[in-house]
């Protein structure tokens, strides 16, 4: 055959395989989603589903559609580790996750070595601020939320804080505790006591609740998923009625008020979005979360929708050859949901948050 006709012939084909359907863009996620914290990474993971499902029906990447492959860190390092190795062998464009700082300790250096961009849409460990790496992070710092704390806590005259902390997040409890007892200190107040424990089915939480009390505090506060927060709650009404609680941003999901119950009325607890948001995007943001899950967002579910946005964005607008971090980069600023993201050169951004109270089973916002 003459070279043009195989020239041609070869054209051929290739149009005939541009008419054919493409492969999925493969976009990874990986959260916890049976752990006893799991409803972080099962909220996420809505936001996320929901966020690819609008985008593929909008025509995905020139028509290609993105294809999720989440997996479970089950807030085990093993299982973590196993998960992120599982995402890398699937050649993943990007992953969003994880949920928590502990379980990022694991995962990012696994997906960094592979060159994967990751974004999670929650941890705020200083651990992971400050670097230029492959992770970027849409919450704010550890720092940021327990600086706030400390001034709104201290100005409520709250002097003597005793603190509970979870270690099986350590790399975001310990981060939390540090930048808390530092702000505290400035502000001329103190910490009554710090109680580590480990959570567990069978944690003795009535025990940790009579070491905090042990002090003589003036207040109590939880550095702790939602679970244990209702737990300890729990035992903070029957033993000290009536010293104020509070939680950090970690417990800030529905499930602490479907847990809670009445125990957990009047806690300060803060959130990195504002429930009462009544713009147009936000509420038809609301309505088709509520519509597809059958539930009320959260705040991990506000946050991935806001991780998700910034990858398909990157994904549809990302160059020949240009790598999903610096697309990531070059494509911003992003509209989220309620906030512009913005990231500087190490991925890190600023966020707002709202500090509320759990008022008759709803987060109502507080000056």
């Amino acid at each position: 055959m003459p070279t043009r006709s195989i020239t041609l012939a070869a054209a051929a084909v290739a149009v005939l395989t541009a008419c054919g359907p493409q492969a999925p863009l493969p976009v990874g996620f990986i959260g916890g989603l049976s752990d006893r914290n799991s409803d972080n990474g099962q909220s996420g993971q809505n936001g996320v589903i929901l966020a690819v499902e609008q985008f593929n029906r909008a025509g995905g990447v020139d028509g290609r559609m993105v294809e999720l492959i989440s997996r479970d860190d089950a807030q085990d390092r093993e299982t973590a580790a196993r998960s992120a190795r599982e995402l890398v062998a699937a050649k993943v464009e990007a992953v969003i996750g994880p949920f928590t700082s502990s379980m990022a300790e694991v995962i990012v250096p696994i997906t960094g070595q592979a060159g994967i961009f990751e974004i999670s849409p929650t941890i705020t460990s200083m651990a992971f601020y400050g670097k230029d790496d492959n992770l970027f992070r849409i919450n704010r710092t550890t720092r940021d939320n327990a600086t706030d704390y400390a001034r709104v806590m201290v100005g409520r005259g709250q002097r003597r804080i005793a603190i509970a902390y979870d270690l099986r997040n350590r790399s975001f409890t310990e981060s939390w505790l540090k930048e808390f007892r530092s702000a505290v200190t400035a502000l001329g107040a103190g910490l009554a006591a710090e109680v580590a424990y480990e959570s567990a089915p069978d944690t003795a939480f009535d025990q940790v609740v009579q070491r905090m009390l042990a002090s003589k505090p003036d207040s109590l506060f939880f550095v702790a998923g939602a679970l244990d927060v209702a737990r300890l709650a729990q035992q903070a009404r029957t033993q000290a009625p009536q010293l104020p609680i509070g939680a950090s941003e970690w417990a800030a999901t529905e499930q602490l008020v479907e847990l809670g119950g009445a125990v957990v009325e009047g806690m300060l607890i803060v959130q990195n979005y504002n429930h009462s948001d009544e713009s147009p995007r936000f509420k038809e943001f609301s309505d088709a979360y509520y519509k597809r899950f059958q539930r009320s967002p959260g705040y991990s579910s506000v946050s991935a929708y806001d991780a998700a946005t910034v990858v398909l964005t990157a994904l549809k607008k990302r160059k020949p050859g240009e790598t999903m971090k610096a697309a990531a980069l070059a494509y911003g600023p992003y509209e989220g949901l309620q906030q512009q993201i913005a990231f500087d050169a190490n991925g890190d951004t600023t966020r707002k948050v709202f500090f509320t109270e759990i008022h008759d089973g709803r987060y109502v916002q507080v000056q």
